[in-house]
């Protein structure tokens, strides 16, 4: 009796506990506020607050429990606001309220909760009431440090996207109501960036290990903790459509720049090729059997038997590293090299690293030799510099590499991630600073190759990327994932929330990186398969890439003939579609667009697209629906429909684009998915740009361009054109010409051109395919047309 008298104390005293807790946290009240150029600073009876406006869609709240605003430079966040935007500060009994053109953002005064709303005060987005913004005294790895949590209000039916690559995640798309760990480590990404179907974005802009928490309060709420900061700081984006978001993301943290036309072709990588012989005989297959290819990649240990960090390429085995990559560049194939931030003992490298203060403590157990080698500073700019300097010296600038493979950049330390938060960066304690390692690595080789890298545009693919790191051209792939179906599976939601979370490129290893760690047998029908298919989303990749263990390149004898000719088939409409994809890189650029579309951006109302983890659209056209389910080689005897289910999005009629065929919007059907075909389906009032057939990205000049357009609505396309390489773009070298579709009177109005840059075809010919069932399908190109037009640069209007 004593026992249970004793527990029902203790309940007591702890609900006691919480009420009182509550009631502090709730009484975290306004005493005053003070307008300035830029927002309001508020002083609450325990703690700071800043609502500041950075646009008129765009707010970043800052709160602390300490006595002042700690200094922060964000390295994350670069646009300086230097243009202060329109608003109003108005009160109520209840609330203070900033009103812009685009929304209302207002403080309760009773408990600092912000809620934001549109002009008509329907709520978009509200903090909790009694948990919105805390800091909590924590001990984290030994080290005295706050806690900071933002917790929000979800209603239902919210969906949710975003977060960055978790390469071994769930197989789901939608966070609502699911937790995800924001902490960068193997084989673990975070970008701390949420979309939500509601119409806004957040991006917590704090570098720490944290968590997402999606089902709070029954799942009525979300929230977002981060182990360690001196203050919460985070940023609130009003679209209401994706694009919107993403483009203001971009504004505030820096937009992509263009990559190389090249880099928009196929990559052919292995782990690894060990010999300057290997290599070129690599482009022999490529090129003697007519496969279309642009890059070929030169993966790690080059240097063995010298040690990591050396960047010598081993002359026994590459005795002429210079001659290697100029047989390369004769045979218009481009050269990547993966060069790791990590240093091993025992080099002239490592000796100057540490001599200037410029290592860390933080050690990679090498696999391969079993050594422990330290990575260097990322965050010191003198130590990005010394690094770019060692390996443009011995590597990139001295043989003429064309693109960098930035590996291992997490920075990788096994478990021991106490270690990594316990050590110093120039910026600080490394608990501070968890999650942007790659992010700091890619701000030195993007800052440094434009500074020495004449005519060529950087290219770097990068594991594990933060946010911000599109301006530093960066490429996220996915990491060391296993050739299995179930990574295969998980690639397509994890490459779909990368993107929404405004890293524009991504990619994953065509085929999976190991299996069980040693190369696959790729000439299994299992294999084969899980190749195919995986190739085949590829194809619809932002960046389309092979690599892993184990030999796989299109020519190999390790695929069947029939093999060969889907995968042939597929690699052929990646270049067909080049015009198309690399119009839609400008717009990356130019617009702070997204290529690999979760079905949100473009449906966002649609309610059915929000837990559809293995579908989106491939710029505004193409809906890509990877077949992710094995039907060959399978174990039993039973037969398996060669088919998968595809959710046609309501409000558009769409376009089989193997057949022809149209099928109305709103319904999902069974599509006819065989071995050679990923379903594909074109949304009425597309205008789809195709090519000739070619061996590499840059081989032809477009003169003749096929002009796909899907009857059934109005619609538009920009194509757009430049040098394919350089950085002169940037000086308004570049041209482009508009395509408006009237569905009602069947004319195609193809506009001025705009612009010019050197090289500029003065003439083309257009030859325009009004889709129909049979009629402008598939990857061939078309021999019959609707009408074909010289297009000499003027307006013109074609009647079809």
């Amino acid at each position: 009796m004593k026992l249970i008298r004793s527990k029902i104390l203790v309940t007591i005293l702890l609900l006691a506990f919480n009420v009182i807790t509550n009631s502090m946290m709730a009484n975290a009240s306004v005493k005053s506020f003070a307008k300035d150029l830029n927002g309001i600073t508020l002083t609450l009876d325990k703690g700071l607050m800043k609502v500041k406006i950075c646009k008129d869609n765009v707010v970043e709240v800052k709160y602390t429990i300490l006595p002042s605003f700690p200094d922060k430079t964000s390295l994350v966040i670069n646009n300086t606001w230097k243009t202060k935007p329109e608003f109003t500060v108005s009160e109520t009994a209840d609330e203070i309220i900033i009103s812009t053109a685009k929304l209302k953002v207002k403080v309760n005064r009773i408990n600092n909760s912000i809620s934001y709303t549109d002009l008509k005060n329907g709520v978009i987005l509200s903090e909790d009431q009694v948990n919105g913004k805390s800091m909590t005294e924590a001990t984290v790895a030994g080290i005295k440090t706050y806690n900071c949590v933002t917790q929000f209000n979800s209603p239902a039916d919210e969906a949710l996207f975003g977060l960055g690559c978790h390469p071994e995640d769930t197989l789901s798309i939608n966070y609502k109501g699911r937790d995800q760990e924001m902490a960068i480590k193997y084989m673990t990404g975070a970008i701390p960036v949420l979309l939500s179907n509601k119409g806004y974005g957040l991006i917590w802009d704090n570098y720490a290990a944290s968590n997402f928490y999606g089902a709070e309060a029954a799942n009525t709420k979300y929230k977002y903790v981060s182990e360690s900061g001196t203050m919460v700081d985070y940023y609130f984006i009003y679209g209401p459509e994706f694009d919107q978001i993403i483009a203001s993301y971009r504004d505030a943290t820096g937009a992509a720049p263009m990559y190389p036309k090249w880099s928009f072709g196929l990559f052919q990588s292995q782990d690894r090729y060990k010999s300057q012989a290997e290599v070129l005989s690599v482009k022999d297959g490529y090129r003697n059997n007519k496969i279309p290819v642009d890059c070929i990649v030169q993966d790690w240990f080059y240097w063995e038997p010298n040690v990591i960090g050396s960047h010598v390429m081993w002359p026994e085995r590459y005795p002429n590293p210079k001659y290697m990559v100029d047989e390369l560049h004769k045979a218009n194939i481009h050269a990547m090299i993966s060069i790791w931030p990590v240093f091993a003992k025992g080099t002239q490298t490592y000796d100057e690293m540490a001599k200037a203060g410029n290592l860390t403590d933080i050690t990679w157990d090498n696999v391969m030799t079993h050594t422990f080698d330290n990575y260097y500073d990322a965050h010191s700019p003198k130590a990005r510099d010394m690094y770019w300097r060692q390996a443009k010296d011995s590597l990139i600038g001295r043989y003429g590499w064309d693109a960098w493979w930035v590996d291992q950049c997490e920075p990788d330390n096994g478990k021991l991630f106490d270690l990594r938060k316990q050590s110093n960066f120039a910026t600080g304690k490394g608990i501070d600073f968890f999650n942007t390692y790659s992010l700091m690595h890619s701000e030195g080789l993007y800052k440094n190759w434009r500074k020495d890298i004449e005519g060529k545009r950087a290219f770097f693919l990068i594991r594990q990327s933060f946010a911000g790191a599109q301006r530093n051209a960066a490429t996220l792939w996915s990491s060391d994932i296993t050739c299995t179906w179930r990574a295969f599976k998980s690639q397509v939601p994890q490459g779909i929330n990368s993107c929404a979370s405004g890293i524009p490129y991504w990619t994953s290893d065509i085929g999976g990186y190991h299996l069980n760690w040693t190369a696959a047998d790729w000439s299994t029908p299992i294999q084969k398969e899980l190749f195919t298919r995986w190739f085949q989303f590829g194809t619809f990749s932002p960046i389309f890439r092979i690599h892993g263990k184990g030999e796989r390149a299109l020519f190999s004898d390790n695929w069947d003939a029939k093999t060969k000719a889907i995968l042939l088939n597929y690699d052929n409409l990646r270049y067909r579609l080049l015009p198309y994809i690399y119009s839609l890189s400008w717009k990356v650029t130019n617009e702070g667009y997204t290529i690999m579309r979760s079905l949100a951006f473009d449906f966002r109302n649609d309610k059915k697209v929000n837990e559809i983890p293995d579908q989106y659209m491939f710029g505004p056209a193409i809906l890509v629906n990877p077949v992710t389910e094995r039907m060959y080689s399978l174990e039993t005897n039973v037969p398996v429909e060669k088919t998968r289910k595809v959710y046609l999005p309501e409000s558009a009629v769409w376009y089989d684009f193997w057949t022809g065929k149209t099928i109305k919007g709103g319904q999902t059907i069974v599509a006819q998915a065989p071995i050679e075909t990923i379903p594909l389906y074109i949304k009425a009032g597309s205008i789809v740009p195709m090519g000739s057939f070619l061996q590499y990205a840059t081989e032809k000049p477009a003169d003749v361009i096929e002009l796909r357009i899907y009857p059934g609505a109005d619609g538009k396309f920009v194509i757009y054109e430049d040098e394919n390489d350089t950085y002169n773009y940037e000086k308004g070298q570049f041209a482009t010409i508009e395509f408006q579709w009237n569905d009602k009177a069947k004319t195609l109005m193809v506009s001025d051109r705009k612009g010019s840059f050197k090289g500029m075809l003065n003439e083309r010919k257009f030859n325009i395919v009004l889709v129909k069932s049979g009629f402008g399908t598939g990857v061939e190109i078309s021999t019959k047309f609707d009408k074909s037009v010289t297009y000499s640069g003027k307006k013109m209007l074609v009647k079809i």
